[in-house]
């Protein structure tokens, strides 16, 4: 199992001062986050993706992924492909981040690429129910 799965973190979000719902404090992981549900690690997905567009302007699979997955620790250009396949949506064309048909595939496409699996779309789901509420 990868440790994205283990931490119930599937996009691997790092350690720092934000705090996200369902987040477990401390975490037992040196470098990243974790989370008390599968579904609380995608909700923090689907805010840090939204963070992006309303506090930075990232609007664009692109932008989002230069910034989630930057080139100097990731094939950001890989990930890209690979998202934009995943959902449809073309790199450079603009992002809803409360569409709910759109952050569904985005964040599963994310999970799968993060962890090598395809995500359980009911938890991506269950993960969004949490978002939105």
């Amino acid at each position: 199992m990868s440790r994205g799965l283990r931490n119930n973190n599937p996009g691997n979000i790092r350690r720092s001062g934000v705090r996200y719902k369902g987040e477990v404090v401390p975490s037992q992981d040196v470098c990243f986050k974790q989370f008390q549900s599968l579904a609380y690690g995608y909700r923090a997905i689907f805010v840090l993706l939204d963070t992006y567009r309303r506090r930075y302007g990232l609007t664009t699979i692109r932008q989002m992924l230069n910034r989630y997955a930057p080139p100097e620790e990731n094939f950001t250009e890989g990930y890209i492909r690979f998202v934009s396949h995943k959902t449809g949506i073309a790199p450079d064309e603009v992002v809803d981040t409360r569409s709910e048909r759109d952050m569904i595939a985005f964040v599963m496409a994310i999970s799968e690429i993060e962890n090598g699996v395809s995500a359980s779309r009911r938890d991506v789901e269950e993960g969004w129910r949490l978002f939105v509420e």
